[in-house]
């Protein structure tokens, strides 16, 4: 006993001891790339849960329409006692007395002709449950486009970090500098206290920095559902595409929204669907052919039968007379006694069946039929309009993001060449300020050029990424 109470306690510290390693590696694996970032938010999103819901209850909406077109079958049981004077259900007589009855029913109909009601119903629903499969990618296209931005914005954001410490530790370096010579007295004090506020500038810069980036990291993990995390990392993408200018003209880019965008198809299935719908609002006016059939049988506890038990000659009370005197008159007797009938026999024997054949033509239905088509008419104007809509809103929404992106790449163009020109500047100011031929002020001011040039340039680079992607987006093929 006791040696098995150890081999339990050695089964629970294993498992203990596989469970606290599996909690540290979900703790230490805190770098996520684009693709997992995608895949937990497309996998977390509310809106996303929301739609794929919608989606599945027109698949529902579609299966049900098909499966109108099978037979109906129905079956009844029905069980009575009654007290007093009754019908009995055998004979169709009254009875005072108590009787127990059952009535079985078995029925089925199929409807053979309805307009072609049936039929349009199932492409109608088809086309809608295309068009919440639409609606389900879009919302999927919505979520990664703006993952993507996010994603694309903290890699800014550590990017410009990155470059405001660069920028601190220089100007930490030229101050450490200064001061060496301050003390020698080979400079003025002012331009040592020139460079620590510098310094102090750089180092607020580096706080805000890393406060975007902490912001940037929040709004990125609320998109995707996830706690925020300090110790959350996020892999680099590579961004040397950019220098490249964009292949596709704004009429590329709209054509081809036409034919991939979601949102376009989803419109395009609705006003399809609600063609079908009006068809289906027209069949009602056709006659209705259908086929029925029945099988029922019943029990009564007051269901009886005679049985012959014999036969005897028996008196009557008529006389005859005969020459003899008078007779009287005997008569044969049969005597029968009352049986109850069992309740299997019954329910072999008092089964009946019906098969019928029904039309049913409308005439007059308070104008039902009439107003359903004229209510399936306006949906069907209505949705021709919102895919009208869509197609005009994408035409502005297309014409809008590569205007942008035109203006993103030249200016990214335009800030590459400053930069280059500042960083010379920067370069020759350095050779002189540390020669003592240029004060500190000019140094300041030659280096918050080549400062400010170069986060410019950080966020028209992603900016020119964020443009590109979006044109992406309406083209159906996002990527990075």
């Amino acid at each position: 006993m006791k040696q098995l109470f150890k081999r339990f306690l050695v089964v629970v510290a294993m498992l203990l001891a596989n469970k606290m390693v599996s909690a540290q590696q979900m703790i230490t694996d805190t770098v996520l790339t684009l693709q997992q970032c995608l895949d937990i938010g497309i996998k977390n999103n509310l809106q996303i849960k929301q739609t794929e819901a919608q989606m599945e209850a027109s698949r529902i909406y579609w299966q049900q329409a098909r499966e109108n077109l099978l037979p109906t079958i129905n079956g009844s049981v029905n069980h009575s006692i009654s007290e007093g004077r009754s019908l009995n259900p055998f004979t169709n007589g009254y009875l005072n007395q108590p009787i127990t009855s059952a009535n079985y029913n078995l029925s089925s109909s199929l409807v053979l002709s309805s307009g072609l009601m049936l039929q349009n119903s199932i492409r109608q629903t088809a086309l809608a449950y295309q068009a919440g499969q639409m609606d389900f990618e879009q919302a999927k296209n919505d979520i990664t486009l703006r993952l993507i931005i996010a994603y694309l914005t903290v890699l800014s954001n550590e990017d410009q970090l990155t470059q405001a410490n660069t920028q601190a530790v220089l100007t930490q370096k030229q101050e450490e500098l200064t001061e060496i010579k301050n003390k020698d007295g080979a400079v003025p004090p002012s331009q040592l206290y020139d460079l620590k506020g510098q310094l102090a500038n750089d180092q607020i810069s580096v706080i805000n920095a890393q406060t975007a980036l902490a912001v940037a990291k929040l709004d990125l993990l609320q998109i995707i559902n996830v706690n925020y995390r300090k110790d959350i990392r996020f892999q680099r993408q590579t961004t040397d595409a950019v220098t490249t200018a964009y292949s596709q003209t704004a009429e590329d880019v709209y054509n081809a929204s036409l034919n991939n965008f979601a949102l376009i198809k989803a419109g395009t299935l609705r006003r399809q669907s609600a063609e079908k719908s009006l068809q289906v609002a027209k069949g009602a006016f056709l006659p209705r052919l259908s086929l029925s059939g029945g099988l029922s049988t019943n029990y009564s506890s007051a269901a009886q039968r005679s049985l012959f038990v014999d036969s005897a000659i028996v008196p009557t009370n008529q006389f005859i007379q005969t020459p003899s005197g008078r007779q009287t008159v005997y008569n044969l007797q049969q005597n029968y006694t009352n049986q109850n009938i069992g309740y299997g026999e019954q329910f072999r024997n008092n089964y009946s069946t019906v098969v019928s054949l029904g039309l049913s033509i409308p005439i007059l239905n308070y104008f039902q039929n009439r107003n359903r088509v004229k209510l399936a008419k306006i949906d069907l104007q209505t949705s021709r309009y919102d895919e009208q809509t869509n197609q005009v809103q994408l035409k502005v929404s297309v014409d809008q993001a590569y205007a942008n992106m035109t203006a993103a790449y030249n200016r990214y163009q335009l800030l590459t060449k400053q930069v280059d020109a500042y960083a010379e500047s920067y370069r020759i100011a350095e050779i002189r300020f540390e020669a003592g031929a240029l004060t500190s002020v000019e140094f300041i001011i030659v280096k918050g050029n080549l400062d400010k040039a170069k986060v410019n340039l950080i966020n028209a680079r992603y900016d020119y990424l964020v443009r590109t992607r979006i044109l992406d987006y309406y083209q159906g093929k996002l990527s990075l």
